[in-house]
C-alpha cells in the first residue's frame, strides 16, 4: 500500500545519494529515509570530520573531496544502480562535480536535484572565511537565517566548529574541476525567501548542463529543508516520472 499521491514508479535499487550541506553529516538526512521508501534507497555522503568520521581532518576543497570519495560513494551505491543526486547548498556543487565522476566510471546518473545554491561558476561575494571565530558564527548564522543549538554548548562547539569552517572554506572557495556542462537533467530548488541566494541565481544551473533544467520554489528561507523533506522528495519524484 502507499500513502495517497505517493507513487511506486521508480524501480527497485534506484538510489538517492544526498550529499550534506556545511557542517552537517549524514544523519541529517535519516529521516528521510521513511518518506522516501517506496521510491528511492536513501544513501547519505558521510564525509571526514563528522559523525564517524569525526577523527579524520575535514576537507578544505570542493575537487578533492569529490575525488577522494568517489570510489566509497560508488560502493556504496552498488554495481549497476540508477541514482538521483541532491545536495543543498555547499552539498550542491560537490554532487556537481561527482556526477561528473560517477558518469565518467559509466554509472547511471539520472538527475542532480540541486538546493540553495547559485550555478556552480558563481562565488560568494560576502565570504565567512577567515574570520573570528565568533564574527564567523554570527556570518554564517545570518547566512543561513538558522544556528544549530549544538553550538551553544561548549563540548559540542568544539567539535562542529572546525567542521564548520572547513567547509565554509571549501564552498567559498570553489572552483569547478572543468568548464564543461553534465549531460544529466537539472531540477534546482530555492526557499522562496532566501536572503543567500536569489532565484536568478539558482537558476543559474540552466548552463550547467545540455540535459533538460527545471527551478522549484518551496516556501521558506535559506534551510527550508530542515523542516520539508517530504516535500522535496514529492518535488524530486514529479521531476523524475516527468523525465524533464
Amino acid at each position: 500500500m502507499t500513502e495517497p499521491g505517493r507513487s511506486t514508479g521508480h524501480r527497485e535499487g534506484t538510489a538517492l545519494l544526498c550529499v550534506p550541506f556545511a557542517g552537517a553529516g549524514p544523519s541529517f538526512f535519516h529521516p528521510w529515509r521513511e518518506p522516501a521508501a517506496d521510491r528511492w534507497r536513501v544513501v547519505p555522503v558521510d564525509l571526514p570530520g563528522r559523525e564517524k568520521r569525526f577523527l579524520e581532518t575535514p576537507y578544505r576543497n570542493v575537487v578533492e573531496a569529490a575525488k577522494n570519495e568517489v570510489d566509497d560513494i560508488a560502493a556504496a551505491l552498488g554495481a549497476g544502480a540508477s541514482t538521483v543526486l541532491f545536495g543543498h547548498s555547499l552539498g550542491a556543487v560537490l554532487a556537481y562535480e561527482l556526477v561528473h565522476l560517477l558518469s565518467a566510471r559509466g554509472m547511471s546518473v539520472e538527475r542532480l536535484v540541486v538546493s540553495g545554491s547559485p550555478g556552480p561558476w558563481t562565488q560568494r561575494e560576502r565570504r565567512a572565511t577567515g574570520l573570528p571565530d565568533e564574527e564567523f558564527l554570527a556570518r554564517v548564522e545570518e547566512f543561513a537565517g538558522f544556528r544549530h543549538e549544538a553550538l551553544d554548548h561548549p563540548e559540542m562547539r568544539e567539535l562542529i566548529l572546525p567542521v564548520l569552517q572547513a567547509d565554509c572554506e571549501m564552498h567559498e572557495n570553489y572552483v569547478p574541476s572543468t568548464d564543461e556542462p553534465v549531460s544529466v537533467p537539472i531540477c534546482s530548488l530555492r526557499g522562496s525567501s532566501d536572503g543567500l541566494v536569489t532565484a536568478a541565481e539558482a537558476q543559474q544551473w540552466r548552463t550547467a548542463t545540455t540535459g533538460g533544467f527545471s527551478y522549484t520554489e518551496l516556501p521558506g528561507d535559506h534551510m527550508y529543508l530542515v523542516d520539508r523533506a517530504r516535500e522535496v522528495l514529492d518535488v524530486i519524484e514529479a521531476e523524475s516520472a516527468g523525465g524533464r
